[in-house]
């Protein structure tokens, strides 16, 4: 077995056990396979082996990526800082954004999306760890943003993204992805639509997935780490 399908069958697996255990199905769970510098074939690698959602922190490499791959069932997610003025490069071909904190990226996303006759889906990143190096919005910023997308005929607003902090102290991690977690349900009753929460990553993803991750953003644990 190549070694990337076998990277992929292993996570599969422990993603699936750590469901069983949890009580949760993992139909509800996306596994995003993080891309990120990532070269073409490797993609390819990943799609033959059934993956089909792909992450980008570069609006410019994932632009030339979806450009590059023509497979009707991929879907690409950007991952990393959105900047307002590159949003063009990614609306025809983004299907997820899920670092949108400010209102102006939100009437980008619509304006860009409405260019193309496309609805894109959004996650509010909320900066949980609170890290000043990290972006996302303050808990108290949520409603308004999100009231904000539902003005918005291309926007749609899905859920909450946030990261934890570099650490290996795991209930530190688990507190800080159930802060997420308490702020989507406080949301929902005003926004049911708001299902989703991305969170968890190749050294966290059990703890997420713990405190109700519903996407998975995953690099090293499939594509190796970086060197």
């Amino acid at each position: 077995m190549p070694v990337l399908k076998e990277q992929l069958a292993i996570l599969e697996e422990s993603i699936t056990h750590q469901c069983l255990e949890i009580g949760r199905k993992r139909e509800e769970i996306t596994l995003i396979a993080v891309s990120k510098t990532k070269p073409l074939q490797m993609i390819r690698e990943a799609y033959e082996a059934g993956q089909r959602h792909f992450g980008e922190n570069r609006m410019q490499e994932l632009q030339e990526k979806a450009e590059s791959l023509d497979y009707d069932d991929l879907q690409w997610h950007m991952i990393g800082t959105l900047q307002t003025n590159k949003i063009k490069f990614i609306a025809a071909h983004v299907h997820w954004i899920h670092s949108v904190f400010k209102a102006k990226q939100l009437n980008e996303i619509n304006k860009r999306a409405a260019q193309h006759s496309r609805i894109i889906n959004v996650l509010i990143q909320v900066n949980i760890s609170d890290e000043p190096q990290k972006g996302g919005c303050k808990a108290s910023e949520i409603d308004e943003l999100l009231i904000h997308a539902r003005t918005l005929d291309h926007v749609h607003a899905r859920g909450l993204m946030g990261m934890a902090k570099f650490t290996d102290d795991k209930a530190y991690i688990s507190n800080t992805f159930q802060l997420l977690q308490d702020l989507q349900q406080r949301h929902l009753n005003s926004h049911p639509n708001l299902t989703e929460l991305s969170m968890g990553m190749s050294n966290d993803y059990a703890i997420a997935l713990n405190r109700g991750s519903t996407m998975l953003r995953i690099g090293s644990s499939i594509f190796g780490r970086r060197t």
